[in-house]
């Protein structure tokens, strides 16, 4: 978190892939890093993807995410003077495999928003708000449950999201997201905050407390059953959505790439072949001579 400016999530993730390593470590008879070889590393590469009797296989990209970390720990040992060799540095991750993001039609998405506020109460506003906010701004959902009050700026239309990596940056928030903060903010949190012992959270639960990513999550499911939406929703859906039809609508990837705070645009490109797909739906359906 020091050093590398990570995100608490994925420090979680990298500790508790280290010490699944440790674990596989002792079992094989190794408590010291100076003997670990390469075949250990590999070994435990194969142990991931197969799984054993306390965990099931791993997915080629949370493999890939652990011998990352244990990439990382035999890199840092070696700079410490801890081991001779970095033996991990030979094992490479699997590659994931390429999967298009999912994005769910405008209209599929404007039916969760109105129905996340259809109740009119103090805790219809704030999922309203929260969705709004979600789907304008394209933000992660870890983004957006750590908003201050400090952070938006109605005014000027603008929210600073504080992203991976310390990457921080300022994005456009759109009149409808606008509109359900500003209600929110003045009518709905004032009321939560009372039942707290005061946070500078935007969005509070019941408890006056800030929001946590699950509550966040519960928000949005709960949203989309009202719907209809019966396609797998995740506030990641709708961050893939914003960056869809942002490319639907014309957008620059690069534009798109600032918006989503990618630290490259290769990510970005991905959506790109979802437009692409689009495209090819429309031809399909619309010219003469396409079949």
């Amino acid at each position: 978190m020091v050093e590398r400016g990570l995100a608490r999530n994925t420090v979680q993730s990298y500790r508790r892939d280290l010490r699944r390593y440790v674990s596989y470590l002792a079992a094989e008879g190794v408590d010291d890093p100076a003997v670990v070889c390469e075949q250990h590393v590999s070994a435990f590469l194969a142990r991931l993807r197969g799984g054993d009797d306390e965990h099931p296989p791993l997915s080629a990209g949370s493999a890939a995410r652990a011998v990352v970390a244990v990439r990382g720990l035999h890199r840092f040992l070696l700079r410490e003077g801890s081991i001779a060799t970095d033996v991990a540095a030979a094992v490479r991750p699997p590659a994931p495999a390429r999967r298009l993001p999912k994005a769910l039609p405008v209209g599929d998405v404007e039916a969760i928003l109105s129905a996340a506020g259809a109740a009119g109460t103090v805790l219809a506003m704030r999922d309203q708000a929260l969705l709004e906010l979600l789907y304008g701004t394209g933000a992660r959902i870890s983004e957006t449950v750590g908003l201050d009050v400090d952070d938006l700026d109605l005014t000027d239309a603008s929210v600073l999201l504080r992203g991976k990596g310390g990457r921080d940056r300022v994005v456009p928030v759109g009149s409808y997201a606008a509109a359900a903060l500003d209600a929110y903010l003045v009518r709905a949190r004032p009321g939560l905050v009372r039942a707290g012992v005061g946070t500078p959270a935007v969005f509070l639960n019941a408890r006056g407390g800030r929001l946590s990513r699950q509550s966040a999550w519960t928000v949005l499911a709960r949203a989309a059953e009202r719907a209809g939406v019966t396609a797998g929703v995740s506030p990641h859906t709708l961050r893939h959505s914003y960056a869809t039809h942002l490319l639907d609508g014309g957008a620059d990837v690069r534009v798109v790439q600032e918006l989503l705070g990618h630290a490259s645009v290769t990510t970005t490109q991905v959506y790109t072949l979802v437009t692409v797909d689009r495209l090819r739906e429309v031809y399909a359906t619309a010219h003469p001579r396409a079949r």
